[in-house]
Protein backbone atom coordinates (compact mmCIF):
# COMPACT_ATOMS: atom_id res chain seq x y z
CA UNK A 1 0.00 0.00 0.00
CA UNK A 2 1.36 3.47 -1.15
CA UNK A 3 2.80 5.89 1.62
CA UNK A 4 -0.77 8.65 0.47
CA UNK A 5 -2.80 5.79 1.05
CA UNK A 6 -1.81 5.20 3.64
CA UNK A 7 -1.41 8.44 5.19
CA UNK A 8 -5.29 8.81 4.22
CA UNK A 9 -6.00 6.44 6.02
CA UNK A 10 -4.90 7.37 9.15
CA UNK A 11 -5.98 11.14 8.46
CA UNK A 12 -9.71 9.67 8.15
CA UNK A 13 -9.03 7.55 11.60
CA UNK A 14 -7.87 10.60 13.67
CA UNK A 15 -10.77 12.36 11.89
CA UNK A 16 -13.27 9.87 12.75
CA UNK A 17 -11.88 9.86 16.40
CA UNK A 18 -12.37 13.36 16.87
CA UNK A 19 -15.67 13.27 15.56
CA UNK A 20 -16.43 10.41 18.43
CA UNK A 21 -14.83 12.26 21.08
CA UNK A 22 -16.36 15.74 19.84
CA UNK A 23 -20.15 13.38 20.17
CA UNK A 24 -19.20 12.41 23.50
CA UNK A 25 -18.48 15.91 24.85
CA UNK A 26 -21.48 17.14 23.25
CA UNK A 27 -23.23 14.31 24.22
CA UNK A 28 -22.07 14.79 27.92
CA UNK A 29 -23.58 18.38 28.11
CA UNK A 30 -26.57 17.60 26.85
CA UNK A 31 -27.03 14.52 28.79
CA UNK A 32 -26.24 17.13 31.65
CA UNK A 33 -28.53 20.15 30.19
CA UNK A 34 -31.59 17.63 30.14
CA UNK A 35 -31.20 16.25 33.74
CA UNK A 36 -30.75 19.98 34.94
CA UNK A 37 -34.27 20.10 32.89
CA UNK A 38 -35.61 16.79 34.23
CA UNK A 39 -34.71 18.21 37.79
CA UNK A 40 -36.38 21.69 37.21
CA UNK A 41 -39.96 19.59 36.14
CA UNK A 42 -39.96 16.82 38.62
CA UNK A 43 -38.11 18.03 42.16
CA UNK A 44 -37.99 22.02 42.33
CA UNK A 45 -41.41 22.05 43.32
CA UNK A 46 -40.40 20.26 46.41
CA UNK A 47 -37.11 20.97 46.72
CA UNK A 48 -36.15 24.49 45.50
CA UNK A 49 -34.80 25.66 42.27
CA UNK A 50 -31.00 25.54 43.16
CA UNK A 51 -29.75 22.59 42.97
CA UNK A 52 -26.96 23.09 44.85
CA UNK A 53 -29.27 23.20 47.72
CA UNK A 54 -28.80 19.75 48.90
CA UNK A 55 -25.71 20.83 49.78
CA UNK A 56 -27.44 21.58 53.52
CA UNK A 57 -29.27 18.73 53.75
CA UNK A 58 -29.91 15.55 55.64
CA UNK A 59 -30.17 12.64 53.82
CA UNK A 60 -32.03 8.96 54.71
CA UNK A 61 -30.18 6.65 52.54
CA UNK A 62 -26.96 8.48 52.53
CA UNK A 63 -24.44 10.94 50.01
CA UNK A 64 -22.98 8.47 47.29
CA UNK A 65 -23.88 8.26 44.10
CA UNK A 66 -25.68 4.85 44.17
CA UNK A 67 -27.76 6.37 47.14
CA UNK A 68 -28.89 9.30 45.73
CA UNK A 69 -29.95 6.89 42.81
CA UNK A 70 -31.61 5.04 45.23
CA UNK A 71 -33.39 7.81 47.12
CA UNK A 72 -34.54 9.22 43.56
CA UNK A 73 -35.36 5.97 42.08
CA UNK A 74 -37.28 3.90 44.83
CA UNK A 75 -38.05 7.36 46.95
CA UNK A 76 -39.20 7.42 50.87
CA UNK A 77 -42.77 7.59 50.61
CA UNK A 78 -42.71 7.71 54.70
CA UNK A 79 -41.38 11.45 53.80
CA UNK A 80 -43.89 11.98 50.86
CA UNK A 81 -41.00 11.32 48.04
CA UNK A 82 -42.59 9.74 45.33
CA UNK A 83 -40.76 6.97 43.77
CA UNK A 84 -39.52 8.61 40.35
CA UNK A 85 -38.25 4.93 38.54
CA UNK A 86 -40.69 5.06 35.94
CA UNK A 87 -41.06 8.73 35.37
CA UNK A 88 -37.55 9.86 34.99
CA UNK A 89 -35.55 7.70 32.50
CA UNK A 90 -32.42 5.88 34.74
CA UNK A 91 -29.69 7.82 32.61
CA UNK A 92 -31.40 10.86 33.38
CA UNK A 93 -31.55 9.54 37.88
CA UNK A 94 -27.83 8.70 37.22
CA UNK A 95 -26.53 12.21 36.18
CA UNK A 96 -29.05 14.31 38.45
CA UNK A 97 -27.53 12.01 41.68
CA UNK A 98 -23.82 12.75 39.90
CA UNK A 99 -24.47 16.85 39.91
CA UNK A 100 -26.06 16.60 43.65
CA UNK A 101 -22.97 14.66 44.90
CA UNK A 102 -20.59 17.11 43.37
CA UNK A 103 -22.57 19.76 45.02
CA UNK A 104 -22.50 17.78 48.20
CA UNK A 105 -18.65 17.50 48.45
CA UNK A 106 -18.75 21.37 48.72
CA UNK A 107 -18.72 21.63 52.12
CA UNK A 108 -15.74 19.55 52.99
CA UNK A 109 -13.56 22.26 52.46
CA UNK A 110 -14.91 24.24 55.68
CA UNK A 111 -14.16 21.00 57.55
CA UNK A 112 -11.00 21.39 60.24
CA UNK A 113 -10.78 18.57 62.53
CA UNK A 114 -9.16 20.11 65.14
CA UNK A 115 -8.30 23.59 66.92
CA UNK A 116 -5.45 25.81 66.08
CA UNK A 117 -2.09 24.46 68.41
CA UNK A 118 -0.27 27.96 67.69
CA UNK A 119 -1.32 31.99 67.41
CA UNK A 120 0.17 32.15 64.11
CA UNK A 121 -1.92 32.13 61.20
CA UNK A 122 -0.32 32.20 57.71
CA UNK A 123 -2.48 32.92 54.56
CA UNK A 124 -2.02 33.78 50.89
CA UNK A 125 0.82 37.15 51.39
CA UNK A 126 0.31 37.82 55.22
CA UNK A 127 1.25 36.07 58.44
CA UNK A 128 -0.61 37.10 61.84
CA UNK A 129 -0.19 36.63 64.99
CA UNK A 130 -3.09 36.79 67.82
CA UNK A 131 -3.25 38.90 70.31
CA UNK A 132 -5.32 38.25 73.19
CA UNK A 133 -7.32 41.41 74.37
CA UNK A 134 -10.18 40.08 76.29
CA UNK A 135 -11.07 36.91 77.58
CA UNK A 136 -13.68 35.57 80.20
CA UNK A 137 -16.59 36.62 77.66
CA UNK A 138 -19.60 35.07 76.70
CA UNK A 139 -20.40 36.38 73.62
CA UNK A 140 -18.54 39.75 72.99
CA UNK A 141 -20.99 41.07 69.91
CA UNK A 142 -20.05 44.94 69.79
CA UNK A 143 -16.43 46.01 69.66
CA UNK A 144 -14.71 49.95 69.36
CA UNK A 145 -11.40 51.14 70.06
CA UNK A 146 -11.50 54.32 72.29
CA UNK A 147 -9.20 57.49 71.05
CA UNK A 148 -6.77 57.13 74.04
CA UNK A 149 -6.28 53.31 72.77
CA UNK A 150 -9.00 51.23 75.33
CA UNK A 151 -11.63 49.25 74.17
CA UNK A 152 -15.34 49.02 74.30
CA UNK A 153 -16.69 45.39 74.52
CA UNK A 154 -20.35 44.49 74.27
CA UNK A 155 -21.30 41.11 75.93
CA UNK A 156 -24.75 39.93 74.87
CA UNK A 157 -25.21 39.05 78.33
CA UNK A 158 -26.04 42.45 79.13
CA UNK A 159 -22.57 43.49 80.30
CA UNK A 160 -20.18 46.58 78.72
CA UNK A 161 -16.77 46.13 79.26
CA UNK A 162 -13.87 48.81 79.42
CA UNK A 163 -10.66 46.79 78.65
CA UNK A 164 -7.74 48.64 79.20
CA UNK A 165 -3.95 47.61 77.54
CA UNK A 166 -3.28 45.15 79.91
CA UNK A 167 -6.47 43.58 79.16
CA UNK A 168 -8.20 44.93 83.06
CA UNK A 169 -12.10 44.78 82.30
CA UNK A 170 -14.21 47.26 83.84
CA UNK A 171 -18.12 47.01 83.63
CA UNK A 172 -20.06 50.10 82.54
CA UNK A 173 -22.99 50.95 84.78
CA UNK A 174 -26.31 52.06 83.71
CA UNK A 175 -26.49 50.27 80.62
CA UNK A 176 -29.95 49.42 79.39
CA UNK A 177 -32.12 46.15 80.66
CA UNK A 178 -31.77 44.10 77.86
CA UNK A 179 -32.93 40.57 77.21
CA UNK A 180 -30.79 38.03 77.14
CA UNK A 181 -32.68 35.25 75.62
CA UNK A 182 -32.22 33.32 72.09
CA UNK A 183 -30.26 35.73 69.73
CA UNK A 184 -31.28 39.14 71.99
CA UNK A 185 -29.21 40.74 74.57
CA UNK A 186 -26.65 43.84 74.44
CA UNK A 187 -25.62 44.22 70.86
CA UNK A 188 -23.42 45.91 68.46
CA UNK A 189 -21.94 49.50 69.47
CA UNK A 190 -20.62 52.25 67.01
CA UNK A 191 -18.79 55.83 68.10
CA UNK A 192 -20.04 58.98 66.73
CA UNK A 193 -17.79 60.13 64.03
CA UNK A 194 -16.71 63.34 66.08
CA UNK A 195 -16.84 61.07 69.20
CA UNK A 196 -13.67 62.88 70.76
CA UNK A 197 -15.47 66.08 70.84
CA UNK A 198 -18.98 64.58 72.00
CA UNK A 199 -18.56 61.63 73.35
CA UNK A 200 -21.53 60.04 72.02
CA UNK A 201 -21.78 56.25 72.32
CA UNK A 202 -24.12 54.04 70.03
CA UNK A 203 -25.42 50.74 71.33
CA UNK A 204 -28.64 48.08 69.52
CA UNK A 205 -29.79 45.69 71.90
CA UNK A 206 -33.25 43.41 72.29
CA UNK A 207 -35.73 45.72 73.90
CA UNK A 208 -38.77 44.17 75.81
CA UNK A 209 -42.18 44.30 77.47
CA UNK A 210 -45.24 41.72 78.89
CA UNK A 211 -48.22 41.71 77.34
CA UNK A 212 -50.90 39.37 78.91
CA UNK A 213 -48.34 37.66 80.16
CA UNK A 214 -45.94 37.20 76.74
CA UNK A 215 -42.68 38.80 76.80
CA UNK A 216 -42.57 40.83 73.49
CA UNK A 217 -39.65 41.54 71.73
CA UNK A 218 -38.03 44.62 69.87
CA UNK A 219 -34.51 45.79 68.34
CA UNK A 220 -34.11 49.07 69.51
CA UNK A 221 -31.50 52.02 69.59
CA UNK A 222 -30.01 54.33 72.27
CA UNK A 223 -26.77 56.66 72.59
CA UNK A 224 -25.49 57.98 76.01
CA UNK A 225 -22.27 59.04 76.93
CA UNK A 226 -19.88 57.12 79.17
CA UNK A 227 -18.77 59.34 82.41
CA UNK A 228 -17.32 57.74 85.70
CA UNK A 229 -17.78 54.14 84.46
CA UNK A 230 -21.47 54.47 83.76
CA UNK A 231 -23.54 55.20 80.82
CA UNK A 232 -25.26 58.27 81.15
CA UNK A 233 -27.25 60.98 78.87
CA UNK A 234 -29.03 58.00 77.65
CA UNK A 235 -31.51 59.17 74.94
CA UNK A 236 -33.19 56.05 72.85
CA UNK A 237 -33.25 56.93 68.74
CA UNK A 238 -35.18 54.14 67.66
CA UNK A 239 -37.58 51.08 68.87
CA UNK A 240 -38.41 48.77 65.86
CA UNK A 241 -42.28 47.85 65.49
CA UNK A 242 -44.15 45.91 65.66
CA UNK A 243 -43.03 43.80 69.06
CA UNK A 244 -43.06 40.22 68.37
CA UNK A 245 -42.69 37.07 70.72
CA UNK A 246 -39.64 35.84 69.00
CA UNK A 247 -36.59 35.89 70.21
CA UNK A 248 -33.95 36.09 67.38
CA UNK A 249 -33.47 37.73 64.04
CA UNK A 250 -32.75 41.17 65.98
CA UNK A 251 -30.02 42.20 62.99
CA UNK A 252 -28.26 45.36 65.09
CA UNK A 253 -25.32 46.01 63.35
CA UNK A 254 -24.65 50.07 63.61
CA UNK A 255 -22.61 52.30 60.71
CA UNK A 256 -21.79 55.35 60.19
CA UNK A 257 -21.64 57.50 56.74
CA UNK A 258 -19.27 59.85 55.48
CA UNK A 259 -22.32 62.54 55.66
CA UNK A 260 -23.05 61.62 59.42
CA UNK A 261 -25.89 59.72 58.92
CA UNK A 262 -26.64 56.87 61.09
CA UNK A 263 -27.56 52.98 59.47
CA UNK A 264 -28.38 50.00 61.31
CA UNK A 265 -30.57 47.20 60.67
CA UNK A 266 -33.30 45.07 61.99
CA UNK A 267 -33.90 41.58 61.13
CA UNK A 268 -37.52 40.26 60.26
CA UNK A 269 -38.04 38.36 63.38
CA UNK A 270 -38.07 35.14 62.05
CA UNK A 271 -41.26 33.65 61.99
CA UNK A 272 -42.84 37.08 60.38
CA UNK A 273 -42.56 36.49 57.03
CA UNK A 274 -44.94 39.36 55.90
CA UNK A 275 -42.43 42.20 57.40
CA UNK A 276 -39.95 42.36 55.07
CA UNK A 277 -41.69 43.07 51.74
CA UNK A 278 -43.91 45.56 53.50
CA UNK A 279 -42.85 49.38 53.88
CA UNK A 280 -45.43 50.18 56.94
CA UNK A 281 -43.30 48.76 59.23
CA UNK A 282 -39.54 48.47 61.00
CA UNK A 283 -38.77 44.39 60.62
CA UNK A 284 -36.65 42.81 57.84
CA UNK A 285 -34.98 46.98 56.65
CA UNK A 286 -32.11 48.70 56.40
CA UNK A 287 -33.00 51.97 58.89
CA UNK A 288 -31.31 55.62 57.83
CA UNK A 289 -31.32 58.43 60.73
CA UNK A 290 -29.86 61.58 61.63
CA UNK A 291 -26.91 61.31 64.35
CA UNK A 292 -30.45 62.76 66.95
CA UNK A 293 -32.60 60.06 65.81
CA UNK A 294 -34.36 62.09 63.54
CA UNK A 295 -35.28 61.44 59.92
CA UNK A 296 -33.90 63.00 57.19
CA UNK A 297 -35.82 64.38 54.71
CA UNK A 298 -34.68 62.80 51.46
CA UNK A 299 -35.02 59.34 52.59
CA UNK A 300 -37.08 57.11 50.12
CA UNK A 301 -40.30 56.24 51.99
CA UNK A 302 -40.08 59.85 53.78
CA UNK A 303 -43.17 61.30 51.89
CA UNK A 304 -45.42 58.27 51.83
CA UNK A 305 -47.57 58.19 54.95
CA UNK A 306 -47.89 54.59 54.62
CA UNK A 307 -44.24 53.69 54.95
CA UNK A 308 -41.73 54.14 58.13
CA UNK A 309 -39.59 57.09 56.89
CA UNK A 310 -36.18 55.74 58.58
CA UNK A 311 -36.43 52.89 56.29
CA UNK A 312 -33.30 53.11 53.75
CA UNK A 313 -33.85 48.90 51.46
CA UNK A 314 -35.99 46.40 52.94
CA UNK A 315 -36.66 42.81 51.91
CA UNK A 316 -34.27 41.56 54.61
CA UNK A 317 -33.91 38.72 56.80
CA UNK A 318 -31.49 38.96 59.25
CA UNK A 319 -28.05 41.41 58.56
CA UNK A 320 -25.62 40.62 60.86
CA UNK A 321 -23.09 42.87 58.86
CA UNK A 322 -23.05 46.42 57.93
CA UNK A 323 -20.50 48.73 56.83
CA UNK A 324 -19.57 51.98 55.25
CA UNK A 325 -17.30 51.60 52.28
CA UNK A 326 -15.26 55.09 52.33
CA UNK A 327 -13.44 54.40 48.84
CA UNK A 328 -16.79 54.47 47.37
CA UNK A 329 -19.56 55.73 49.58
CA UNK A 330 -21.42 52.74 50.09
CA UNK A 331 -23.13 50.79 52.57
CA UNK A 332 -22.63 46.94 52.49
CA UNK A 333 -24.27 44.22 54.46
CA UNK A 334 -24.41 40.74 55.04
CA UNK A 335 -27.43 38.78 56.00
CA UNK A 336 -28.38 35.30 57.35
CA UNK A 337 -30.45 33.01 54.97
CA UNK A 338 -32.61 29.92 56.29
CA UNK A 339 -30.07 26.92 55.26
CA UNK A 340 -28.02 27.94 52.31
CA UNK A 341 -28.03 31.39 51.01
CA UNK A 342 -26.50 33.85 53.03
CA UNK A 343 -25.54 37.55 51.45
CA UNK A 344 -23.35 40.05 50.98
CA UNK A 345 -25.12 42.79 48.92
CA UNK A 346 -24.74 46.68 48.39
CA UNK A 347 -27.56 48.76 49.92
CA UNK A 348 -28.82 50.81 47.50
CA UNK A 349 -31.45 53.89 48.49
CA UNK A 350 -35.38 52.39 48.57
CA UNK A 351 -33.96 49.18 47.05
CA UNK A 352 -36.03 45.65 47.45
CA UNK A 353 -33.62 42.28 48.49
CA UNK A 354 -36.44 40.21 47.99
CA UNK A 355 -36.45 38.04 51.32
CA UNK A 356 -38.70 35.49 51.20
CA UNK A 357 -40.00 36.26 47.71
CA UNK A 358 -36.31 35.29 46.10
CA UNK A 359 -34.27 33.46 48.05
CA UNK A 360 -31.06 30.96 47.30
CA UNK A 361 -30.97 28.56 50.04
CA UNK A 362 -33.73 26.20 51.75
CA UNK A 363 -36.19 26.38 54.61
CA UNK A 364 -34.63 24.32 57.82
CA UNK A 365 -37.04 21.74 57.55
CA UNK A 366 -35.42 20.66 53.86
CA UNK A 367 -38.29 22.38 51.85
CA UNK A 368 -38.51 25.52 49.83
CA UNK A 369 -39.54 28.61 50.93
CA UNK A 370 -39.70 30.06 47.08
CA UNK A 371 -38.98 28.46 43.48
CA UNK A 372 -36.97 31.36 42.01
CA UNK A 373 -34.03 33.28 42.90
CA UNK A 374 -34.46 36.30 40.56
CA UNK A 375 -37.49 38.87 39.87
CA UNK A 376 -37.58 41.72 38.18
CA UNK A 377 -37.16 44.69 40.76
CA UNK A 378 -35.48 42.61 43.50
CA UNK A 379 -31.68 43.05 44.09
CA UNK A 380 -29.42 39.95 43.29
CA UNK A 381 -26.68 39.98 45.86
CA UNK A 382 -23.06 40.32 45.13
CA UNK A 383 -22.08 36.82 46.37
CA UNK A 384 -24.44 34.38 48.40
CA UNK A 385 -22.87 31.30 50.01
CA UNK A 386 -23.84 27.74 49.84
CA UNK A 387 -23.96 26.17 52.62
CA UNK A 388 -24.60 29.01 54.67
CA UNK A 389 -21.35 30.08 56.71
CA UNK A 390 -23.84 32.29 58.91
CA UNK A 391 -21.84 35.37 58.53
CA UNK A 392 -21.57 37.62 61.73
CA UNK A 393 -19.83 40.90 61.86
CA UNK A 394 -18.14 42.76 58.80
CA UNK A 395 -15.13 44.68 58.21
CA UNK A 396 -13.09 46.41 55.13
CA UNK A 397 -9.14 46.52 55.61
CA UNK A 398 -8.19 50.07 55.20
CA UNK A 399 -4.46 51.52 56.37
CA UNK A 400 -1.19 49.74 55.74
CA UNK A 401 -0.64 47.64 58.35
CA UNK A 402 -2.23 44.56 56.09
CA UNK A 403 -0.94 45.18 52.69
CA UNK A 404 -1.72 41.72 51.04
CA UNK A 405 -5.93 42.35 52.27
CA UNK A 406 -5.93 46.16 52.09
CA UNK A 407 -9.65 46.79 50.60
CA UNK A 408 -10.67 43.24 50.91
CA UNK A 409 -13.70 42.75 53.24
CA UNK A 410 -13.25 40.31 56.28
CA UNK A 411 -16.64 38.60 57.40
CA UNK A 412 -16.82 36.44 60.38
CA UNK A 413 -18.33 32.44 60.04
CA UNK A 414 -20.46 31.44 63.09
CA UNK A 415 -21.24 28.09 61.74
CA UNK A 416 -17.79 26.69 60.20
CA UNK A 417 -15.63 29.44 62.66
CA UNK A 418 -13.64 30.83 60.83
CA UNK A 419 -12.67 34.44 58.86
CA UNK A 420 -13.88 34.65 55.71
CA UNK A 421 -11.32 37.42 53.00
CA UNK A 422 -13.40 38.25 50.08
CA UNK A 423 -10.70 40.04 47.48
CA UNK A 424 -11.61 42.91 46.23
CA UNK A 425 -11.24 44.04 42.82
CA UNK A 426 -13.02 46.84 41.28
CA UNK A 427 -15.28 46.78 43.30
CA UNK A 428 -16.72 43.26 42.88
CA UNK A 429 -15.60 40.16 45.06
CA UNK A 430 -12.66 37.91 42.43
CA UNK A 431 -11.82 35.30 45.14
CA UNK A 432 -12.41 34.11 48.89
CA UNK A 433 -9.82 33.03 50.92
CA UNK A 434 -10.39 30.96 54.78
CA UNK A 435 -8.66 32.64 57.39
CA UNK A 436 -8.05 31.37 61.48
CA UNK A 437 -9.89 28.41 60.51
CA UNK A 438 -11.39 26.39 63.45
CA UNK A 439 -10.73 29.55 65.85
CA UNK A 440 -14.12 29.64 67.43
CA UNK A 441 -17.49 30.96 66.47
CA UNK A 442 -16.27 34.04 64.74
CA UNK A 443 -18.94 36.61 66.23
CA UNK A 444 -17.27 39.58 65.22
CA UNK A 445 -14.42 41.55 63.18
CA UNK A 446 -13.32 45.00 63.20
CA UNK A 447 -11.25 47.62 62.55
CA UNK A 448 -9.48 49.45 65.53
CA UNK A 449 -8.38 53.45 65.69
CA UNK A 450 -5.17 52.32 65.70
CA UNK A 451 -5.10 50.61 62.31
CA UNK A 452 -5.42 46.59 63.41
CA UNK A 453 -7.74 44.25 62.83
CA UNK A 454 -9.67 42.63 65.79
CA UNK A 455 -11.79 39.76 65.55
CA UNK A 456 -14.07 38.06 68.75
CA UNK A 457 -15.26 34.54 69.31
CA UNK A 458 -17.71 33.07 71.46
CA UNK A 459 -17.74 30.23 73.60
CA UNK A 460 -15.71 30.83 75.47
CA UNK A 461 -15.61 34.78 74.37
CA UNK A 462 -12.68 36.32 73.60
CA UNK A 463 -11.30 39.14 71.56
CA UNK A 464 -7.94 38.88 69.34
CA UNK A 465 -6.07 41.65 67.73
CA UNK A 466 -4.58 39.94 64.50
CA UNK A 467 -0.66 41.55 64.31
CA UNK A 468 1.27 41.13 61.51
CA UNK A 469 4.54 39.64 61.82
Amino acid sequence: MSKKILLGLFIVSVGLLSFVVTKERETSVDRTKKAQKVYAEFCSGCHGEKMEAFVDRKWKYGTTKDSIIRSIAIGSPDFGMPAYKDAIKQKDIATIAEMMTDYIKNVDQYKVANKPVSNVFTSEGMTVALDTIATDLSSPWGFVQLPGGNYLVSDKTGALNSVDQHKNKTLIKNTPNVLNEGQGGLLDLELHPDFANNGWLYMSYSKFKTVDNVKMTSTAIVRGKIKDNEFTEAQELFEAQPYTRTKHHYGSKIAFDDKGYLYFSVGERGMEKDFPQSTANDNGKIHRLNDDGTVPKDNPFVNDPASKGSIYSYGHRNPQGLIFNKATGEIWETEHGPRGGDELNIIRKGANYGWPVICYGINYDGKPITNISKKEGMEQPEIYWIPSIAPCGMTMVTGDKYPAWKGDVMIGSLRFMYLNRCVMKDNKVVKQEKLLMNLGRLRNVEMGADGYLYVSVEKPGMVFRLRPI
